[in-house]
């Protein structure tokens, strides 16, 4: 799995591309996670547009990344969910704990409400 990050305003927007599965997407997203940690990032948004395939490993490494951010202080919300995606966060009922959005403006907008 590929990632870049970009931001808009004072929201790091992490855009992910690959499959979020064991032994890759998964460990790539916890060090991810660490790495806005250690830099004391507290508004973070996971593109997961170009995300095609989430196994239960990667599932995991989500609520993973949503704990962790919550444990430090910080939000984590989700942007351009896949339809195989969400229909995955649905399947497991996750889609409740997730704040998800579909377009960045109103993503970003929802970090200071």
């Amino acid at each position: 799995m590929k990632h870049s990050e970009r931001r808009v305003d004072d929201v790091v927007i992490v855009d992910l591309d690959g499959k979020l599965t064991l032994g890759s997407g998964d460990v790539q997203l916890r060090q991810i996670m660490s790495d806005l940690m250690e830099r004391k990032e507290t508004k973070i948004l996971l593109n997961l547009e170009k995300v095609m395939y989430m196994d239960s490993a990667g599932t995991g490494e989500l609520v993973a990344a949503y704990t962790t951010s919550n444990n430090n202080g910080a939000s984590l919300k989700l942007l351009n969910l896949t339809a195989k995606v969400r229909d995955l966060l649905m399947f497991t009922q996750l889609i409740s704990v997730f704040e998800d959005y579909s377009d960045v403006a109103e993503a970003v907008h929802s970090f200071n409400e």
